[in-house]
């Protein structure tokens, strides 16, 4: 039997804290939290999934408007016992370097680009947290036949539910969050 590392521990009988995150040099990169777990991504990324991320993360920061900031891969404090990390921000909080997390009301937009070991939460998990704490727009990227496929949602306030407002192959256009438009099929750069 292995014996679990003394970090692994939650430091109180309830689990952990959005705030423990940043206290927890030992933790592999990419981890979450999700309803006071912690969740860590062991699988090795997958060459598409990072370069769908990194190629969106590029087309979405030369189209964003003035105030908005394009970032990968940084958690979002959803309340005291989540604090997920989406593959995507769109936010309109400044850029500050010494920032570990997001809070709701400075994002708007969250990308997740799913995984087969992210699937689940992405599909159902994350995308109820997302939209319980009041995120505008959530984007689902899915690949099919090696070409991305843009899941888009909106978030409908009286529910605090998202309302698929298109699946998109080939082209995205789209006016909120801010207006884009994105070639996905250039997302995932052709073999050389």
């Amino acid at each position: 039997m292995t014996a679990v590392p003394d970090w692994m521990h939650p430091p109180r009988p309830e689990g952990w804290f959005a705030d423990d995150l940043d206290h927890l040099p030992e933790a592999p990169r990419h981890t979450e939290l999700i309803d006071g777990a912690l969740v860590f991504m062991m699988s090795p990324q997958r060459s598409w999934h990072a370069r769908v991320i990194y190629a969106l993360v590029n087309t979405l920061t030369e189209q964003a408007p003035m105030g908005v900031e394009v970032e990968p891969q940084m958690t979002i404090r959803l309340d005291k016992r989540n604090r997920p990390e989406p593959d995507l921000v769109a936010t309109t909080a400044p850029y500050d370097p010494n920032r570990t997390f997001y809070t709701p009301d400075q994002v708007l937009l969250v990308v997740e680009v799913v995984s087969p070991e992210s699937a689940h939460r992405d599909r159902t998990v994350k995308v109820r947290k997302y939209a319980e704490a009041g995120i505008a727009h959530y984007w689902r990227i899915e690949e099919e036949h090696s070409l991305p496929v843009v899941h888009a949602y909106e978030l409908d306030e009286p529910t605090r539910s998202y309302v698929a407002t298109g699946i998109h192959r080939g082209t995205l256009r789209t006016v909120a969050p801010f207006a884009v438009t994105i070639d996905l099929d250039k997302l995932r750069p052709a073999p050389r």
